[in-house]
């Protein structure tokens, strides 16, 4: 941001050329009644009317746009591409910035370090790709919308605040080539949604598309940071999920309606620590930079396990209680058995809704053939008992039902 006191206007150094089209830098007012920079579209006829035909030699011509991330050595032409990635305002000196690292550590907590190297990665690095960063409580004065406030202000016009709807618009120019792309109050609760976000958090080019234009492909190195008042089900998760990195923010012991203003003061001083800090994690341990394990939070865990469908969890608590009973190792049992097991609680399922599970979402295949096996089936006192049959069946293991439950349940 900055003040339009005495800005060039109508000048051959506030317009460009790129490729065949004329673009004007125009200081665009904001409900702060400060202003910010941008570039709009300007015909060739409107140039004439404002400049004079000597001074419309002098505009600069590049072969096209870019969009080069850097924070430290940043190019405002790279080659002869006009780089759209904007220069960060904040600049990093020396100091103490005590309120904010006290802020971080409010909101990472006991991956205090963690989320520093968070940070600073971000800072040093913008085309690392680190996980989908969420922020969760069912609190309010929690400091979850004065984190986002604090990223756009170190980042700026590299960040950018979308709304549910935006991730299910086709149109997507707006946001593609930011560095952070924030969500507020988040509830994409469909699993296409979480696709989305997952897929783009991990790819290296996806496509870009503006209304009335093509779509092209561009390099994607956008990073996702959303905020959400549930804590369960604001989005879809499956248990092997690794791009997620969940944290339960606790209410601020107490409110300070400056404390973003002492922040920014501290800004040159805390981009500073964030430059001469080592990294506790010093080298990337997943394409995501941090492993599973460092990562897996208890809030994680919730969300994965409200995610689970009903008869998925249903599932894993019969074969977990059948394992218990009867201390064996290994269960065999087709589908028709767990029909038969389920149809207690849940008397209307087909032995499709159970093959999905058993198959598409757990990945189990039976055997080839049909041979004999033994299982285990509810009597007409509900107890368990032992049962000979033949057909195709399905094996697993008290060890692979403890790893799904560790995973979610």
């Amino acid at each position: 941001m900055m003040s339009a006191n005495n800005y060039p206007l109508n000048l051959p150094g506030s317009y460009i050329r790129v490729q065949t089209g004329y673009y004007k830098k125009c200081m665009q007012p904001t409900v702060s009644k400060e202003f910010m920079e941008m570039w709009i579209p300007w015909s060739a006829e409107m140039l004439r009317q404002d400049l004079e035909p000597s001074q419309i030699k002098k505009i600069r011509k590049f072969d096209g746009f870019c969009c080069v991330p850097d924070h430290l050595d940043y190019k405002e032409i790279v080659g002869n591409f006009y780089n759209l990635y904007h220069r960060l305002e904040a600049r990093h000196e020396p100091g103490d910035p005590a309120v904010t690292l006290a802020f971080i550590q409010h909101i990472f907590g006991e991956q205090f370090e963690l989320g520093l190297d968070y940070l600073s990665l971000l800072y040093q690095r913008p085309t690392q790709k680190l996980p989908v960063l969420c922020l969760v409580s069912r609190e309010r004065k929690t400091g979850k919308t004065t984190f986002l406030n604090f990223l756009k202000m170190i980042f700026g016009k590299n960040m950018t605040f979308n709304g549910n709807s935006d991730f299910r618009s086709q149109f997507n120019s707006d946001w593609m080539n930011t560095l952070i792309i924030a969500v507020d109050e988040v509830l994409l609760d469909r699993r296409e949604d979480s696709e989305k976000i997952k897929n783009l958090s991990t790819a290296k080019n996806s496509k870009v598309e503006a209304k009335g234009k093509d779509r092209k492909d561009t390099e994607f190195f956008g990073k996702f940071v959303l905020c959400s008042n549930n804590e369960e089900n604001f989005i879809v998760i499956d248990p092997a999920e690794t791009r997620y990195w969940i944290r339960k923010v606790p209410v601020l012991p107490s409110e300070n309606i400056h404390l973003l203003d002492l922040m920014a003061s501290e800004l040159p001083s805390f981009l500073n620590h964030l430059l001469s800090r080592n990294l506790s994690v010093p080298i990337p341990q997943t394409r995501m930079w941090f492993s599973e394990r460092q990562i897996r939070t208890e809030a994680l865990m919730r969300v994965i396990r409200n995610n689970r469908n009903r008869l998925e969890t249903e599932m894993l608590f019969i074969l977990r209680e059948i394992f218990e009973n009867t201390g064996i190792s290994k269960l065999e049992f087709t589908n028709k058995d767990m029909l038969e097991l389920l149809k207690r609680n849940m008397p209307r399922l087909t032995r499709q809704q159970v093959s999905n599970v058993l198959q598409n979402d757990w990945g189990l295949k039976p055997v080839a053939n049909s041979l004999n096996y033994q299982t285990y089936l509810y009597n007409s006192c509900n107890d368990l008992a032992a049962v000979h049959s033949t057909g195709r069946y399905y094996s697993v293991s008290m060890d692979w039902i403890s790893q799904k439950f560790d995973e979610g349940l």
